[in-house]
């Protein structure tokens, strides 16, 4: 190919989008953009500020406050940062996962936020994932996926994430947010979370991490280099 090329991988909140583009784009050599994290960014700063994260005046007079950052580090982990801090972390708590999605509904948010993910696609290989992606973002990209599973399979992935990093939260009380994250990201009126006509369905319910990213692989090397980059994604294996 004689462009970049570009992945998009949409799909509802806890499917496991980012580990798993994370990990496919170290196995083919490609930038890895988590976009829900610049959300999630976003959504912190709001909680900090104590403003209506629903009310687009609002979160509008927020924007021109902020720095956001995406930097990377020796490994190729993206990190986030906030007027300097880094918040990686912090910005994956419940929360701020609400937070998210409640500044992500809002237009004059997602057209904040665009130049940014975009650029990023202008000048890399990339695997980026989010919600809309392959319908708005990057509605050209070369391959889409659609990454999902069933709320309670995600929901428990998440409590597993979570507790890996030190913070106990009860099933239930994630399982209501990716229901309610679920709600606002299929309903909002700007950039709906949706299936691309073009993307191809990944339902991850049934598979662990190991055989979703086998799965995910499969789709990369059928797309754009069979055999060309088989070898690059079994040395990973």
């Amino acid at each position: 190919m004689n462009h970049m090329i570009s992945i998009a991988i949409d799909g509802p909140s806890g499917a496991g989008k980012s580990s798993l583009a994370r990990r496919c784009a170290e196995a083919f050599g490609f930038l890895y953009a988590d976009t829900g994290a610049i959300y999630r960014t976003v959504g912190l700063a709001a909680i900090r500020a104590g403003i209506d994260r629903k009310n687009a005046e609002e979160v509008s007079g927020l924007l021109p406050t902020l720095r956001i950052e995406m930097r990377y580090n020796e490994e190729g982990e993206q990190r986030m940062f906030l007027n300097g801090e880094d918040v990686s972390e912090e910005i994956r708590l419940p929360e701020v996962s609400i937070a998210a999605s409640d500044v992500s509904a809002l237009s004059i948010v997602r057209q904040y936020l665009m130049e940014m993910q975009r650029s990023l696609a202008l000048s890399n290989n990339v695997i980026m994932d989010g919600r809309d992606i392959g319908t708005v973002v990057l509605p050209n990209a070369d391959l889409k996926i659609f990454l999902t599973a069933s709320a309670e399979a995600r929901a428990d992935r998440r409590v597993k994430q979570l507790e890996e990093k030190g913070i106990k939260e009860a099933f239930e009380t994630v399982l209501a947010d990716i229901r309610y994250r679920d709600e606002q990201d299929s309903n909002r009126e700007t950039a709906p979370l949706r299936r691309a006509d073009d993307a191809v369905l990944l339902d991850t319910t049934e598979l662990n991490f190991d055989e979703s990213f086998a799965a995910m692989s499969q789709l990369i090397l059928e797309k754009f280099c069979i055999e060309d980059c088989r070898e690059t994604a079994e040395k990973t294996e």
